[in-house]
């Protein structure tokens, strides 16, 4: 059949308010956010979800969720989601589709992946997966496949590495101070992230302590976003100036007496030279480089300085630069100049990933992993399906992917070299999607997946402390199936299904995962619906040392040697300019300074009503988001002879595209903002804002700087 647009019959195509007599369902949020918000569902009679909220009896979400979740029955039931396997019937992204059976599309799969690896061998064929669903089963059971099989490896480099980095050379550990204590503060410093679009539940806490302590809320920021217009003390910083406004800040603590030297004795590694060091990081030279003004800075510092109970609430966003670690790590080490730690309500706190102490070894197949296999920079996929021979570390090209919970032809960095990979007719791709995306579009071979009230799964929070079930709440469409389905059968096809961690249902492999880890079981979880692994005050706070073996605070960091929550593997080796990383925290210009051919800043902000490229396909989300836009200052927009809602080009050496403008104060002159991420076929000429961003790697140890662009401007003329 030609087309894709197969209907969800006999239910309900757009979401309303369910009138059946109705029950509650609890469960976690699957999607690719820090929160991992605890949800209660409504379920009626005939099997469908209606309103999603919230858990009030949550201490962490206390019953607020993002708008995008709560209307998840538009995405469940949309009259595009894909409902059979497809097989492609013309060219790639072309859009012709045979529809077939299950049985022969995983068959087509697996034979695809038999001859990728006689004619290449093993690593000819790269499993490709991310965080489209957070769920430990249904995600990472395509590891197991790999390391089974021996393909190649997947470094997930694009999301977290930037900032774990950063934060890790500081602490030696992911985790610190209970994020419920923004509730119990005295002043919130949200620091590079728009709580409001992407972390609802940090704004909650926050909100809470302004109401009931008089807490001040400090927002650093590139621009005036949602989160910044709630702040008190709003600070727009130049995109990756944020290590240069950290140093000010403790450069005054020093020179004011707000830096607390008894405690700075006792945890920091080398308070002396820090002080030292920073004598000539002033506020001037820091204004220069920020773009604030030196009252602000003096401000913010005396603000922080005076106020022991301050909660440095650390984002990802600023960490997405090419010097975003020493960013992280300069931030963080302000709350240790002032002593911060000590407090209930002070610290700093980044990802509480580090307490959980889940064991996913069996999960993932840890025990088959051959070191000898060679991986693969999941940031680099253009470059490794081009033939670049770095990104392919010097082996055979990949001519096979199965793909799971991602959408890299939209979501990857150098978005033409994405496409000119996916467009090489001799590699098999088999994409298994909810939605037909950009990715999908490009495949070979598209099955439809299930969406996470429809199969179980275990959740574990980074922005919070607790471990959450997902279980079952409705039956999926009778053509649909569970990621962990199809690792299954795979499994069986590929000669792979008696190995370790194979024949189990995603029930069993629950409790599995659940009882190696020393944690309640699958039926405790189904009645108390969480577990709360908050360490106590001293362990959250570091009342007993941190994390390295002298115990103490890192402000010299060994940027080359430590280990870090992802670290690349010795194959793989150091990544980026690490060379240039600095002894003390410090502005370091690695990233992509403008020049006079590139006079912007381009930063690829998130979306309120988009969580990544999830959600995008749903009505409600397009509708309040309206189109792709670039934000432009009215200065730079009239030196240019741009008008609001024209087309203009954006461009640098990677590509250019058409986008329309948004004049508009909420950015600084010099910097663009295109909030997204919107699918490529929504823009103008069919190419998304990746088409701008690179997949140079983020020193020491990766990551993808996707708010780190130097850009041209003009307005279109075609």
């Amino acid at each position: 059949m030609a087309g894709h647009r197969l209907k969800y019959t006999n239910i309900m195509n757009i979401a309303t308010p369910i009138q059946a007599k109705s029950r509650i369902g609890h469960t976690a949020c699957p999607h690719d956010c820090p929160s991992t918000c605890a949800l209660e569902v409504d379920l009626t009679e005939d099997g469908r979800i209606g309103r999603v909220r919230g858990a009030n009896d949550h201490s962490y979400t206390s019953g607020v969720i993002c708008a995008k979740v709560a209307r998840y029955a538009e995405r469940l039931y949309h009259p595009d989601r894909l409902m059979k396997p497809l097989r492609r019937a013309g060219a790639k992204g072309e859009g012709r589709w045979q529809e077939l059976s299950w049985d022969d599309a995983l068959d087509e799969i697996a034979e695809a992946f038999v001859k990728a690896e006689a004619k290449d061998g093993s690593e000819a064929i790269w499993p490709y997966f991310y965080a489209g669903t957070m769920g430990w089963v249904q995600r990472d059971s395509i590891e197991r496949l790999r390391h089974a099989k021996r393909y190649s490896g997947f470094f997930s480099s694009i999301c977290t590495n930037p900032a774990w980095t950063g934060f890790t050379m500081a602490t030696g550990v992911l985790r610190g101070p209970d994020p419920r204590e923004m509730g119990r503060t005295d002043c919130v410093v949200i620091w590079g992230t728009n709580a409001v679009a992407t972390q609802v539940n940090v704004m909650t806490h926050a909100i809470k302590s302004r109401k009931e302590r008089g807490a001040k809320i400090v927002v650093v920021d590139i621009y005036d976003n949602p989160t910044m217009k709630q702040a008190d003390m709003a600070l727009i910083v130049r995109p990756g100036s944020d290590a240069a406004l950290a140093c000010a800040v403790m450069h005054i603590a020093f020179r004011d007496g707000y830096a607390d030297r008894a405690y700075m004795a006792k945890y920091a590694d080398d308070p002396a030279g820090l002080e030292e060091h920073l004598k000539s990081k002033t506020p001037a030279w820091a204004a220069d480089i920020t773009g604030l003004s030196v009252d602000e800075i003096e401000a913010f510092a005396k603000l922080v300085g005076t106020t022991k109970k301050t909660y440095f609430r650390l984002g990802y966003g600023f960490t997405r630069q090419r010097n975003g670690a020493v960013a992280m790590h300069a931030a963080a080490s302000i709350a240790t100049v002032l002593g911060s730690w000590q407090y209930e309500g002070g610290g700093a706190f980044h990802s509480n990933s580090d307490i959980f102490r889940m064991d996913a070894s069996e999960l993932t197949g840890r025990a088959m992993k051959d070191q000898d296999i060679r991986m693969i920079d999941q940031s680099q996929i253009g470059r490794a399906l081009t033939g670049d021979a770095v990104a392919l570390r010097h082996r055979g090209p990949v001519t096979a992917m199965l793909i799971q919970n991602t959408n890299p032809v939209n979501i990857a960095p150098e978005q033409r070299l994405v496409k000119r990979g996916f467009a090489r007719s001799d590699l098999f791709v088999a994409v298994h999607e909810q939605f037909m995306t950009d990715t999908a579009e490009m495949a070979d071979i598209v099955i439809p997946a299930t969406m996470f009230v429809e199969h179980d799964d275990i959740y574990r929070a980074g922005g919070q402390n607790h471990i959450l079930l997902g279980p079952k709440l409705v039956e999926p469409p009778p053509t649909v199936r569970s990621n962990l389905f199809v690792i299954e059968e795979l499994a069986k096809r590929l000669g792979v299904a008696d190995r370790p961690g194979f024949g189990f249902s995603a029930r069993e492999m629950i409790d599995r995962v659940l009882s190696r880890s020393g944690l309640p079981d699958y039926d405790y979880f189904l009645e108390h619906k969480w577990f709360d692994r908050q360490p106590d005050f001293d362990e959250a706070h570091f009342i007993n040392g941190f994390a390295h073996p002298d115990g103490k605070f890192r402000f010299r960091p060994d940027w080359t040697n430590q280990p870090a929550p992802n670290r690349p593997p010795a194959s793989v080796g150091l990544l980026g300019p690490h060379v240039e990383l600095p002894e003390f925290p410090d502005q370091v210009d690695v990233i992509e300074v403008a020049d006079p051919e590139h006079p912007f800043r381009l930063a690829t902000s998130p979306s309120r009503n988009f969580l990544n490229s999830s959600f995008a396909e749903t009505k409600t989300s397009r509708q309040k988001e309206g189109r792709p836009e670039v934000m432009i200052n009215p200065a730079d927009a009239e030196a240019l002879d741009i008008a609001h809602g024209e087309l203009v080009r954006i461009g640098n050496g990677r590509g250019d595209i058409r986008i329309h403008a948004r004049v508009t104060t909420e950015v600084k002159p010099g910097v663009l903002i295109a909030e997204g991420l919107w699918p490529n076929k929504a823009h103008v000429d069919g190419e998304g804002i990746n088409v701008l961003t690179g997949a140079d790697p983020v020193a020491p140890y990766g990551g993808a700087a996707v708010h780190d662009n130097k850009v041209w401007l003009r307005k279109d003329m075609a």
